[in-house]
């Protein structure tokens, strides 16, 4: 494991344009797979009250899924390799190591906001982030 990476203030803001599109294309896939995965469970469900002598007529939609899974999983590796905190997909909740005050913290951004405002302690979560301007 490499060594803890932290971030100031303003490299964590830098990097936000990033973070959000990293964050678009990973809700993007997110949705798409589900889209995917309810289309074939739904097609299952109807196949199995329908006689039939196709082999394998889901093999098509469930390769496209472990595709889509391998493209998710690449996309988080890369993400986590910066040393940024996925927290949540679909809010897009992320943290940012940091040393605020000679304390560990967590500098917090959810996707919308304009600015990484807010910082939590590591067992805080987001429910606990405070501004920073306290």
């Amino acid at each position: 494991m490499s060594e803890k990476k932290w971030f100031s203030l303003e490299e964590a803001n830098g990097l936000l344009p990033f973070v959000d599109g990293e964050l678009k294309k990973m809700q993007a896939l997110k949705r798409e797979f589900e889209e995917k995965y309810m289309e074939l469970r739904h097609k299952k469900n109807e196949y199995a009250s329908m006689p039939s002598t196709e082999k394998d007529p889901f093999f098509v939609m469930e390769a496209s899924l472990e595709f889509l899974q391998i493209e998710a999983r690449g996309l988080l590796q890369s993400f986590q390799k910066t040393g940024i905190e996925l927290k949540d997909i679909d809010m897009g909740l992320v943290d940012f190591p940091a040393v605020r005050n000679g304390e560990e913290v967590l500098l917090c951004w959810k996707q919308g906001e304009d600015g990484i405002r807010y910082y939590h302690g590591e067992q805080d979560g987001f429910a606990g982030r405070r501004p920073l301007t306290d």
